[in-house]
């Protein structure tokens, strides 16, 4: 049996999008980081499993190229928006988010920002707005959870930090026990930010939306910039938005590079 499949990116953060909600595909995390191998797969960043929900319009699953299942993805959820069309509800395992394709391109609700230390989570009580840790030159950052877990760091400049290697240090380190995504970011003017992103699972990633919105939150919160937010990625820019007490609305592109099939048995369960 060949199963259809989408190739699609956000920026240059790419995904394979499976759609299973008419006929079922068994996923594991053997299967996905197969598929998702750039060598011997299809090559991807994220692979995207849809599935009927009780709850939503649909069922979102995400897995990072590891294998590894997880909460949230922001520039996925864009191009699940731009695939579906119109106004959707996604069910993910980070909580109900919403998505709306537009002409300018595709915004999503993403929910609330979660700040208390448990939430993010860390392993002991600590304020999250100025963590007591670092890692060499990387102090105090902030904890943000948007569906899933965030540090971003504020530096003189994102781009001359050696995020390489600094990222998997703190990605893995026991602090965090889900493990954690690394930002390093850079205020560029009053509402606008220069971002690079260590992806949980992924590594270095040319963008990364709910880093964007943790980072955006993170900025808000110190009172390094208003309310309405440019990041730029080294994929591009998205615009976030957080007004006060309420959600985070981001907005940016999305794109479908082609579509294809695969053999079932070539990547087993």
């Amino acid at each position: 049996m060949r199963i259809p499949f989408r190739k699609m990116h956000g920026l240059g953060n790419d995904f394979v999008v499976i759609d299973a909600r008419e006929v079922p595909v068994t996923m594991s995390a053997r299967r996905a980081a197969g598929l998702a191998d750039r060598c011997t797969g299809i090559g991807c960043d994220q692979l995207i499993v849809l599935e009927p929900s009780s709850l939503a319009d649909v069922k979102m699953r995400i897995f990072n190229h590891d294998g590894s299942e997880v909460e949230a993805c922001g520039n996925a959820s864009r191009a699940v928006g731009l695939l579906l069309g119109g106004t959707q509800s996604i069910e993910t395992l980070g909580g109900l988010i919403h998505s709306k394709a537009r002409a300018e391109g595709v915004s999503v609700d993403m929910g609330a920002p979660r700040l208390g230390w448990d939430e993010i989570p860390v392993a002991y009580a600590m304020d999250t707005l100025e963590m007591p840790v670092g890692w060499e030159e990387l102090e105090n950052p902030v904890g943000v959870n948007v569906g899933n877990p965030h540090v971003i760091f504020f530096v003189p400049d994102a781009d001359a930090v050696d995020l390489e290697r600094l990222g998997p240090l703190i990605e893995c380190d026991p602090l965090f026990p889900q493990k954690i995504n690394v930002n390093v970011a850079s205020v560029v003017g009053p509402d606008h930010l220069k971002l690079r992103v260590w992806e949980r699972g992924v590594g270095l990633t040319r963008a990364c939306g709910t880093g964007a919105c943790a980072t955006a939150v993170a900025a808000i919160r110190r009172k390094l910039t208003g309310r309405k937010v440019l990041v730029d990625l080294p994929g591009g820019p998205l615009t976030i938005t957080w007004p006060d007490g309420s959600t985070i609305d981001m907005t940016g592109p999305a794109t479908l590079s082609f579509e294809g099939t695969f053999e079932d048995a070539d990547f087993p369960a």
